[in-house]
C-alpha cells in the first residue's frame, strides 16, 4: 500500500501543475482575505445594515481567513478529476493497475494521496490568508482570533479541501472524458449549485430543508462563515462535515467500485 501511495504523490508532485496551483491558491487566499477583511469590517457590515453579510466576530474572522476556500475547493476538485482523468487520457491507467494488481488497493492509494494533497494545498492557502487577514483585522480594530472556534475552522478547512478532491475523483471516474468531467464538475459547483441555492431563497421548504444539504452550503457551515442573509438555515459544523463526507464517499466510492469491475485495456 505504501509504495502505491508514494507513487501517487510522485505522479502529482513531479509535474509543473502542482506548483502552478500552489501559487494560485496562495494568491487567492491572500487576495480574498484582503477583500473580505475590508468588506466584513466596514461600517455597514458591523452595524448590521440590511443586505450586508451578517455574523459575529468569530464568523468574520473565519470568513476573512477562508474567503479563498471557494477557489481552493474548485482547484482541489480539478486535481481530483485530473488524478484519474489523466490516467484515462494518457492511457497510463493500465500500467498503474499492472504495477498494483489489486485494483481496490490502487484506488485507495489515490484516495489517501488526494487527502494528503488537500492538506498541503490547505496549508499553502492558510499561509497566504492568515498572514494577510490577521494584519487587516488588526488594522481595522478587530480581534484576529476571537475564539478557539477560529482554529477549529482553519483545521477543518484542510478536511474540506481533501473531501472536494475526492468528489473530483469520483466525477473523473464516472465521466472518463477528462474535459467533460472538468466542465461538468466545475460548472455544477461554480454555476449550477449557486443558482439553485439562490432559487431556494424564494421557496420556504427548499430554503429550510434542501439548501443546507448542498455541498457549498455544507462547506460554509463546516467553517462557520458569515451568513449571506439572516434567513439562511445552516447545519451544525459536525453535521455539515458528515454531509460533505457523504458526497465524497458516495461519488468516490461508486467510482472505485466501478473501476474494480470495469474492463480496462
Amino acid at each position: 500500500m505504501i509504495p502505491a501511495i508514494r507513487s501517487e504523490f510522485r505522479k502529482f508532485f513531479t509535474t509543473r501543475l502542482w506548483w502552478g496551483m500552489a501559487v494560485g491558491i496562495f494568491l487567492a487566499g491572500a487576495a480574498f482575505a484582503a477583500l473580505f477583511g475590508f468588506l466584513l469590517t466596514s461600517e455597514a457590515a458591523l452595524e448590521g445594515t440590511p443586505g450586508a453579510p451578517t455574523g459575529d466576530a468569530t464568523q468574520i474572522a473565519n470568513s476573512v481567513y477562508l474567503g479563498g476556500l471557494g477557489v481552493g475547493y474548485l482547484l482541489l476538485l480539478t486535481i481530483g478529476v485530473l488524478q484519474i482523468g489523466g490516467e484515462y487520457r494518457h492511457k497510463t491507467i493500465t500500467s498503474t493497475l499492472l504495477s498494483t494488481p489489486k485494483r481496490l488497493r490502487a484506488m485507495l492509494a489515490k484516495v489517501v494521496a488526494l487527502l494528503g494533497i488537500g492538506v498541503v494545498y490547505g496549508l499553502i492557502s492558510l499561509l497566504g490568508s492568515v498572514s494577510v487577514g490577521a494584519i487587516i483585522l488588526n488594522l481595522r480594530g478587530q480581534d484576529p482570533f476571537p475564539s478557539t472556534e477560529v482554529l477549529r475552522a482553519l483545521a477543518l478547512s484542510l478536511l474540506v479541501l481533501g473531501l472536494w478532491a475526492l468528489i473530483g475523483l469520483g466525477i473523473g471516474i464516472l465521466i472518463p472524458n477528462q474535459v467533460a468531467a472538468l466542465l461538468i464538475g466545475i460548472g455544477v459547483a461554480w454555476i449550477v449549485e449557486p443558482l439553485l441555492n439562490f432559487a431556494m431563497t424564494f421557496w420556504e421548504f427548499g430554503r429550510e430543508n434542501i439548501a443546507q444539504y448542498m455541498p457549498t452550503s455544507a462547506t460554509n457551515a463546516v467553517v462557520n462563515a458569515v451568513q449571506s442573509s439572516p434567513d439562511e438555515v445552516r447545519l451544525e459544523w459536525w453535521a455539515a462535515a458528515l454531509v460533505l463526507a457523504g458526497y465524497a464517499a458516495l461519488l468516490s466510492g461508486f467510482g472505485i467500485w466501478r473501476t474494480t469491475r470495469a474492463d480496462i485495456s
